[in-house]
């Protein structure tokens, strides 16, 4: 499969067969169940799967863990019953996929963070589950599900419950925080392994328990030594990841992109952070045109199983990769998720106000003066009790406001809804809105829970899922190191979602929960940091450099040609003589799409069948 890296698992029984014989073509490697039946087939490199025996049963732990195999074999040992397995695996530090089997049953599960995912399929009679929703498709010959497709136009990416509809037919997503178990006679059933903590624990109670759990998700991305790289943006959290990972015994390469823009002061504190990291090598790149936003359409790379909107960098990814790659790094940790966690979202003021009115008053005072965002808008929303599906259903109606014009009721960008009500693009076909408002309203009408009880805490974890896919479809693309976000690894999620989400924000502090649990590790003067990098610079430079390369993507445009975009519009926004930031927010998403629809259409998982 073109170097992909992939795995499969099967059932314990005879009905497993058919998926084994169709998947040996194209695997690498394999693993038996005790049976001696196949269990796991695919391609991977050494060192990503630790697999452990005791008997006739089995353990994997597939991914980024340091755990070793009679370690996880001592696990193993407490195991009776295929139940009993996630309480075996607890505390590995790490982002990995588990399977066992155990008893003739198996069970297979991925992150809390959507990092790692699991997809189902029916072959052959039986349930066959993969962590690549292409490998399945190449396998049943699935097509396109091009109504699927259409939500990945939506500016931000296809929102929970919809965000593990998969765009091949007959392949489904298993939800981040459920696993699949699979049956000896072909049958399968999700059931829930994780669920987000109950946001209750004081900021100074929950900042030591999130210090332990980050030192060991970087211990994991340093162990067995050699070359590890990292951002370091300037940022706090690329910032507190080098730190960290500077105590590790490894040998820590930095990466700094300088920004454009004279006012922006990342590269000033990266440099005082550099200054205090002594022994650690940073590489600081040079300005050119392919780093730019859209400088390099043609990246090349693998073929995601999904589309993605890393294209829009993918001239600076691809340099960034491969300078790391020449420093010998094994590894790049980024600081991805550290937003997600450590920054409370605006929807917790519907919570807080109702929980704390007079501190949630002042904290309003504050956000009117910086935002200046009208009172009575304000106090309607605040007074909204939509629940999430009825805001699922409110969202199908509005899916083409523009980004610019207020919706009915609403406080301007101040938001306290279930989450960011993404709009479809200027240029979307009405086929395309149409299609994407009946998945919301059918969506709905299944009255789905939200993620988390508290409004603040549900955006908080739509935010970490959308951050673990983005990291996802950005690791498959080939590039070399591979990326790692220790901010998204389960642990710190249990530690860090733990914390009151109204103390994840305080006056006059930026993050102030990762602050205090990185003092002492971090310089102090490094922690106070208030500003945060802009780059608005670069990304209107970059359209105006790459504009012709991206009239020249979707001169011939294969969205057009599925029905999903109107090609004249498209055009007309992208002539336009200076591009508006709401037109910019939709282009990444559509220019994802089209990008890897002509290069899946161009691949065999389009005609079905495994290659």
């Amino acid at each position: 499969m073109n170097g992909e890296v992939w795995f499969a698992v099967l059932p314990d029984g005879a009905a497993g067969v058919a998926g084994a014989r169709l998947l040996r073509a194209s695997a690498t490697a394999a693993v038996e169940h005790g049976s001696g039946r196949p269990w796991l087939l695919g391609t991977w490199p050494p060192g990503h799967m630790t697999v452990a025996a005791v008997g006739a049963a089995r353990l994997a732990v597939i991914g980024r863990c340091q755990v070793t195999a009679d370690s996880l074999a001592a696990r193993l040992a407490r195991v009776a019953d295929i139940t009993d397995v996630e309480q075996a695996v607890r505390g590995l530090a790490g982002s990995h996929h588990v399977v066992a089997s155990v008893g003739g049953r198996v069970w297979v599960r991925g992150s809390a963070s959507g990092t790692r995912l699991v997809f189902r399929a029916r072959v052959g009679g039986a349930e066959v589950a993969a962590d690549r929703s292409d490998v399945l498709a190449r396998l049943t010959g699935a097509g396109l599900d091009e109504e699927a497709l259409a939500l990945h136009l939506l500016s931000s990416p296809p929102p929970y419950p919809l965000d593990t509809r998969c765009v091949w037919r007959g392949v489904e997503g298993v939800r981040p925080e459920h696993g699949l178990l699979l049956e000896p006679d072909g049958r399968a059933r999700t059931r829930p392994w994780w669920s987000p903590p109950e946001p209750v624990r004081p900021r100074a109670r929950g900042a030591p328990d999130i210090r332990r759990a980050l030192t060991a998700a970087v211990g994991s991305c340093t162990a067995g030594g050699g070359t590890v790289s990292a951002d370091l943006s300037g940022g706090l959290d690329s910032t507190s990841l080098c730190f960290l990972a500077a105590r590790e015994p490894c040998r820590l390469v930095t990466l700094h992109w300088r920004g454009r823009d004279p006012a922006n002061d990342d590269t000033s504190w990266a440099t005082r952070a550099a200054a205090e990291l002594p022994g650690v090598e940073c590489v600081l790149p040079p300005h050119s045109p392919r780093h730019l936003p859209y400088g390099m359409l043609d990246a090349g790379g693998l073929v995601p199983d999904e589309p993605g909107t890393w294209v829009r960098d993918a001239g600076k990814r691809a340099a960034g990769a491969a300078l790391m790659a020449a420093e010998g790094s094994r590894l790049h940790l980024t600081g991805g998720g550290g937003d997600e966690l450590f920054v409370a979202p605006t929807a917790h003021m519907y919570d807080y106000v109702r929980s704390h009115p007079f501190a949630a008053l002042a904290r309003l005072r504050r956000i009117r003066a910086v935002q200046r965002v009208p009172v009575r808008p304000l106090l309607r929303r605040l007074a909204c009790r939509d629940s999430f599906a009825q805001w699922l259903a409110r969202w199908a109606d509005d899916l083409t406001r523009p980004d610019t014009e207020p919706a009915p009721h609403s406080a301007g960008d101040f938001s306290v809804a279930w989450g960011d009500a993404a709009r479809m693009p200027p240029w979307a076909t009405p086929d395309a809105v149409h299609t994407v408002a009946e998945l919301l309203r059918a969506a709905a009408a299944d009255g789905p829970p939200p993620l988390a009880r508290e409004r603040g805490q549900h955006a908080a974890l739509t935010f970490v899922r959308t951050g673990g896919r983005r990291l996802r479809v950005a690791n498959q693309t080939g590039l070399r190191p591979e990326l790692a976000a220790p901010y998204l690894d389960d642990a710190v999620l249990d530690t860090a979602l733990a914390v009151r989400v109204a103390e994840r924000n305080a006056p006059d502090r930026y993050k102030p929960v990762l602050a205090d649990a990185l003092r002492g590790i971090v310089p102090a003067p490094l922690l106070r940091r208030t500003t945060k990098g802009e780059f608005s610079m670069e990304l209107y430079e970059g359209v105006g450099c790459g504009k012709a390369a991206l009239l020249d993507v979707f001169a011939d445009s294969a969205l057009v040609r599925a029905g999903l975009v109107d090609a004249r519009a498209l055009r007309t926004q992208l002539l336009g003589p200076r591009p508006r930031p709401d037109m910019l927010r939709h282009l990444d998403p559509t220019l994802g799409c089209e990008l890897w629809l002509r290069a899946a259409r161009h691949s065999p998982t389009a005609t079905g069948g495994p290659t």
